[in-house]
């Protein structure tokens, strides 16, 4: 069995198991057996580019040496980079209320790190920012220097995260009038940038989830939310286990609103804010 776009991308059933594999082993997602159109939609103009007919002439592009460009292309293509401003809104409730004036408390003068892990566009760490300078108006002095760390795997919505720019219509996906007010300037055509004081705390880079994560150092905060509903159970509990490593003792760890933990009670207890539910490292 086999169904082809309009642009004659022939994809069989084995193909498409083949890939499936690719992707897994080189981005963690997990694709589902009735996602061949997925595959079409978003691989289609690729697949035209590199004058592939099918998703088996494309696979064995990837399989070159030299694919390295190729290959952050695809995965680009089949990430989903759903994102806006304050997700959820109580994670970021959760960090100005109640983790920062912890650490802030336990460690005063200290500097602060976050992560946000599969950040996308940028719209978590800028509200992770935000939150922090929320925080800050609240109690002066408290909060040294603190570093925000974002990270995707994907180099093109990296590109656009360091830019800081944003069209009216991602500005309105969960930023108050306030906020947008206080936080953007707006740019001569039209758009919105985040000010220097909110973008100066956030340090982009490349990080694949099924890497390593020694060399980024410690953190007192890792925000990984709706993404690891992309990954097998065995990945997601691989990836768990590396974030704790890189967790400071008594650290959090803040996953997204549909996602939970299980089998790791041995590094991560959980902790009921009500509402929202976070992760303190053990």
């Amino acid at each position: 069995m086999s169904i082809a776009s309009r642009t004659n991308f022939v994809i069989t059933d084995d193909d498409f198991q083949l890939f499936s594999r690719f992707l897994e082993d080189n981005s963690g997602i997990l694709l589902a057996k009735h996602k061949q159109y997925l595959v079409q939609s978003r691989l289609g103009k690729i697949a035209k580019e590199q004058n592939c007919p099918a998703l088996k002439d494309l696979i064995q592009k990837l399989k070159s040496p030299a694919s390295k460009h190729l290959r952050e292309q695809v995965i680009d293509a089949m990430t989903t980079n759903e994102t806006l401003w304050f997700r959820d809104v109580h994670p970021f409730d959760i960090l100005r209320d109640r983790i920062l004036p912890e650490l802030t408390g336990q460690r005063a003068g200290a500097r602060l790190r976050i992560w946000s892990a599969a950040c996308s566009t940028g719209q978590e760490p800028y509200s992770i920012s935000m939150t922090m300078d929320e925080f800050n108006k609240k109690s002066p002095g408290k909060l040294s220097s603190p570093e925000i760390v974002a990270t995707d795997i994907s180099t093109q919505v990296l590109e656009q995260a360091r830019r800081g720019e944003y069209e009216m219509l991602a500005i309105g996906r969960g930023l108050s009038q306030e906020r947008l007010t206080k936080h953007f300037s707006e740019t001569p055509n039209g758009s919105w940038a985040v000010n220097r004081d909110i973008k100066s705390r956030v340090r982009f880079q490349s990080i694949n989830l099924l890497g390593q994560y020694n060399a980024m150092g410690k953190f007192n905060v890792i925000f990984c939310r709706n993404v690891l509903i992309y990954f097998s159970s065995e990945k997601k509990l691989e990836i768990l286990s590396k974030m704790h490593s890189v967790l400071q003792p008594g650290g959090y760890l803040i996953l997204g609103a549909s996602e939970f933990m299980s089998g790791l009670s041995d590094k991560y207890q959980m902790i009921h804010c009500r509402p929202g539910i976070i992760y303190q490292a053990i």
